[in-house]
Formats: structure tokens, sequence, C-alpha cells
């Protein structure tokens, strides 16, 4: 009988742990040292938290400044060559002269948001390989 009880609550313990770094892996930290645009918002510099949920590599990401969504957006999930040693962001210049995120990298993490219109590209090049 308590064998029994003892077996319920390892699993129980087993499955709470899964849960909970399943759900920590879909949430990052995001650094911007600029002004950025995000899917037509501009952030400005400042620390933020990502959030994706989705199954799959589509994902809608929430971009957080606190506990206030700032930016929703479409992404990607997407493999690295390498596992990034600290959180990145990926910026492009635009022909106006503003900067777009198009990528975050987080620390220890194998895979990467591909953000707005460097989502679809980056299926295709994921595709190429």
């Amino acid at each position: 009988m308590k064998v029994s009880k003892m077996t319920k609550g390892l699993w129980l313990g087993l499955a709470l742990l899964l849960a909970t770094s399943a759900f920590a892996s879909k949430k990052g930290s995001l650094q911007l040292s600029q002004a950025v645009n995000v899917n037509g918002k501009q952030l400005p510099a400042g620390d933020y938290t990502v959030k994706w949920h989705g199954s799959g590599t589509n994902v809608q990401a929430s971009i957080m400044k606190g506990k206030n969504v700032v930016a929703t957006v479409p992404a990607r999930l997407v493999d690295l060559d390498r596992t990034p040693g600290r959180d990145a962001s990926v910026i492009t210049g635009n022909a106006d002269g503003s900067r777009s995120l198009t990528q975050i990298r987080f620390s220890g993490k194998k895979s990467a948001l591909a953000i707005g219109e460097e989502a679809p590209k980056a299926e295709s090049s994921e595709a190429s390989k």
C-alpha cells in the first residue's frame, strides 16, 4: 500500500517537473539597445520578455514589457547551428532608415524565433539544407 502511494507521488512529481520545463521553454528574454519596429509597432530600447504559443514551428509570439503585451507577431521556430551563449536579437535596416526585429535568439536554446516577414524566409532556407 505504501509503495503504491509513493509510486503515485513520484509520477505526479515527474509530471509536474516535465510540465514546468515545457512551459519554461516557451519564454525568453529580449534586450534591445535601440528602437526597432515589430509588426508595425515601434519598441523603444529596453528589456522585454518574449512568450510564444503554438505547436510545431508556427507560433504566435507576444513581446511583453513587465506584465503588458506591447506587440504580438506571428513567428517561426528555426533551428540554429550552434546554441548561443547569450540572448541576442537580429535587427535589419529598412530603406526608410528604420530598423526591424527579424530574429530572437535565446541563451542555451538550439532554436530561435524568426519574426514577421523573416518567418517564411526561414522556412525556405531551412528546406534548402
